[in-house]
Parts: C-alpha cells; structure tokens; sequence
C-alpha cells in the first residue's frame, strides 16, 4: 500500500469529526434556545460540552461562520449569525463562470433553477397582486422601455422588476433565494456578454409579462416568462459550444 492510500482514511476521518463537530454547535444552538444576534457560548464553554480543545472549536466555527451560521466579531465573541446567502451566492457564481470556459452546463442549470422558480411561483403573486404592485411594476417596465430607445442596458430595472413580481408573496426566504439567483446571473451576465434579445425585444417581454398579470391570467403569465428565458438559456447553450 502507498504512502497516499495509507494517508486517505485519517485524512477523511479528519474531515468527519470536524462536520460532526460543526453539528454538534449547531445543536448546542437549538437546544439553547438562541436566536439571531445572541451572543454564543464562550470557547471555553463549548470545549467543555464538547471535549475538544479551543484550536479545533475555533476551526470549526470559522467553518459556520463561512457557511452563515455564526459571526465572528473580533474582540466581542461569537454570535449567532442573521440569515445570509453571501457565500452561496459567491460559489454558486464561481461555478457559473467557471461552466462557461467548459461547455456551460453549470450556467445553464443555474438558469433553469430560476425559471422554475419564477414560474413555479408566478400563480401565487397573480394572486397577491394589488394595484399599488402593479403600478411599481408598470414604472419599471416603462424605465426599460425607455432605456431601449435611449439604447441604454437597463439590469437594474430588470432586477427590480422581477423582484417586485414576488414582494406581494411576504416571502422573506424566497425573495433572498432569488436575489442570489439574479445576482449570480449578474455575473454570469458580465462574463459572457449575454444579450439574448435586443433591448427593445426585451423591454417587450416584461410589457407582456405585466400585461398577463393585469389580465390576472396566470398560466399567460407562466408562458411569457417562459419565453423570456428561452433566449437566455438559447444564447448560453451557443456560448457553450464556441468555447
């Protein structure tokens, strides 16, 4: 046997114990009854409940803090972090523009999980939609409208547009979720220079989308938004295939 072979099982081994610690803190947090913001238990405390020493807690909470669950604040403590998506939206990204050098499988399922749940959920925000949402909706639509004549891109308008068709749902999760979604695409958008429609082509999609959503017609408004990202997933399956 290899030296590398014999290295493997402790190497794994390693790596287990430090989930099953970073469990067990999660655990520690439950089952105290902490909330968002409260301070965690000092390092001392959780080598205590945990037998381990404070250089394999410290380790293992810098792994939460990465993956959101905690917050290290340097010289106050440790405290249990608010909800974030940065570091999902971070990886997610990377991988994204890292598909696009390699064929763009990565960046084109990332565009599915968008869309489904764009028009998974469109039913619902038909649903909820008031006539105070719908004129905000019909602000940005003209802002788009108005940056295709002027020849100007218009992302941010685009991003708050489909922000705002979810805002009626009061769904604070699902709002973050899709923010990380258009935030990567963000990226990817830069990367590849994607343009699936011309600008007047696409500030048209949102006028139909908004006109399926005043008619209340849910199953129009789940096409046209359909619609709208088959260019994009067109365009990125051809940027896949040059490169």
């Amino acid at each position: 046997m290899t030296e590398t072979a014999t290295m493997r099982p402790a190497r794994f081994g390693a790596q287990e114990r430090m989930r099953t610690l970073q469990n067990d803190i999660m655990d520690i947090i439950l089952t105290s009854g902490l909330n968002v913001g409260d301070p965690m238990p000092t390092e001392g405390d959780l080598c205590a409940a945990l037998g381990v020493g404070r250089n394999t807690v410290r380790e293992a909470l810098k792994v939460l803090q990465a993956l959101g669950v905690v917050e290290i604040r340097h010289g106050f403590g440790t405290y249990v972090a608010s909800t974030s998506f940065e570091s999902l939206s971070a990886s997610l990204a990377f991988r994204g523009r890292l598909s696009l050098q390699h064929g763009g499988r990565e960046a084109l399922e990332l565009v599915d999980v968008r869309q489904a749940l764009e028009t998974g959920l469109i039913g619902l925000a038909v649903d909820a939609m008031t006539p105070a949402y719908l004129s905000t909706l019909e602000e940005r639509v003209t802002e788009m409208e108005q940056a295709a004549i002027a020849g100007r891109h218009f992302i941010d308008e685009d991003q708050d547009f489909h922000r705002l068709l979810y805002v009626p749902l009061q769904n604070e999760l699902l709002s973050s979720l899709l923010e990380v979604f258009w935030n990567v695409y963000r990226q990817i958008h830069e990367e590849a220079g994607i343009e699936a429609h011309s600008l007047t082509e696409n500030a048209h999609a949102h006028r139909l989308i908004l006109d399926a959503l005043r008619a209340g017609d849910k199953t129009l408004a789940a096409e046209r938004l359909n619609e709208h990202f088959r260019g994009i997933r067109e365009h990125l399956a051809a940027l896949g295939q040059q490169r």
